[in-house]
């Protein structure tokens, strides 16, 4: 296991890939996010998406499946997150795009609240198969200590 002690400023974790379908996009957009651009391709042709496009939200779910497998892959003693203070969709994703993310360790810091962990801040950018970010977010984690 990798705990809070193990973890230091600068670390990054590199997740696998994964593709999204236009069956998934058309799944997901009608059960939670039921807008033209995410369910209709004329509508998504004459928006300012120039095409059918997956939505932030479900993207944002992709990452999580990343970032969970990577940090159960890697033996992160993870304890989930408080939150996330800051999240931008910065490119739409497409049907077929293939996602992969980064997640870059940008400060470590004790719990003042608990002892058993600590927590670290994430840089974490979703980039797809042009190497051209979707997602940028920062997110705190809380991990086990020792």
């Amino acid at each position: 296991m990798i705990y809070w002690e193990d973890i230091s400023p600068g670390r990054t974790f590199e997740t696998a890939s994964i593709t999204i379908s236009r069956e998934e996009i058309l799944e997901f957009a009608a059960e939670f996010d039921p807008q033209p651009f995410h369910l209709n391709s004329q509508a998504a042709d004459d928006s300012i998406f120039g095409g059918l496009c997956a939505s932030g939200w479900h993207i944002c779910a992709l990452m999580m499946r990343l970032m969970a497998d990577t940090f159960k892959r890697e033996g992160l003693a993870s304890m989930g997150s408080p939150g996330v203070p800051e999240l931008r969709w910065r490119k739409p994703v497409f049907a077929e795009d293939t996602l992969k993310g980064t997640f870059k360790v940008s400060e470590c810091r004790e719990s003042k609240s608990n002892p058993a962990m600590g927590l670290m801040e994430l840089e974490v950018a979703v980039c797809n198969q042009e190497d051209k970010t979707v997602i940028e977010m920062t997110s705190t984690m809380m991990v086990a200590r020792k």
